[in-house]
């Protein structure tokens, strides 16, 4: 089946327009991890070609690999992946194919980041892209936990992570959750801070990135007099 555009000229529509208020869910996400670019080009276009998918984003992460990331209707999306699998044979490093995705997981697999409400968070990293997706999704489908920031591969030398702000009672079970769905050896880390530092907890929800963090003053520190 040829893959229907999103707009005219068969040409995807913007995704994401500025406000993540307005960007469309849909119930099915599914991700293909290629150890080649050049392959995983070659598999984005298998899967639009073989199914009318409703969001598509891909491209390079570290370290030199190419991720293609698409959502919509079960049908369509777990067709688009069995394609992908097809074309992309023993160059694909790493998948997984989300029927039922929890809103909150695909927002954030697309870049949203939320405010670190609590003063306890928990953080999930790992040496799976794959991997990391069906940990979020279960820990937040099992848990009353949200997602502040997840990160995939990308200035992370191809590791991934989540960070959940919640109780930490919701926390610890949120991590139990979610490491118990990562594959055996790709767990990373498993980290629970309770009590984080106001200053630290707006950082957070600024971002991880340490090229964009703006310098901060924390509360209490130490004053020096200017020369």
């Amino acid at each position: 089946m040829r893959g229907a555009s999103a707009g005219s000229g068969g040409v995807f529509s913007s995704i994401i327009s500025g406000s993540y208020d307005r960007m469309e869910l849909f119930p099915a996400l599914a991700l293909l991890e290629l150890e080649s670019v050049a392959v995983g080009i070659r598999v984005t276009d298998a899967m639009v070609k073989r199914a009318p998918i409703a969001q598509l984003k891909f491209g390079t992460v570290h370290p030199g690999h190419f991720l293609v990331l698409v959502g919509g209707s079960v049908a369509s999306v777990e067709e688009a992946f069995d394609a992908g699998l097809a074309a992309g044979g023993p160059r694909i490093r790493d998948c997984i194919f989300l029927p039922d995705v929890h809103p909150s997981v695909y927002r954030s697999a697309h870049g949203e980041r939320n405010e670190c409400r609590n003063d306890t968070v928990g953080i999930l990293e790992t040496t799976s892209v794959a991997g990391l997706l069906g940990a979020a999704d279960a820990a937040v489908k099992g848990t009353d936990v949200s997602i502040v920031e997840l990160r995939m591969a990308d200035d992370l030398g191809g590791k991934a992570f989540v960070i959940f702000t919640g109780e930490l009672a919701e926390i610890q079970s949120a991590l139990e959750i979610g490491g118990a769905r990562i594959p055996s050896g790709r767990l990373h880390g498993k980290t629970i801070v309770p009590r984080l530092d106001d200053s630290v907890r707006s950082m957070v929800t600024s971002g991880t990135i340490f090229n964009s963090c703006t310098p901060y003053r924390p509360e209490g520190a130490e004053l020096h007099e200017t020369r």
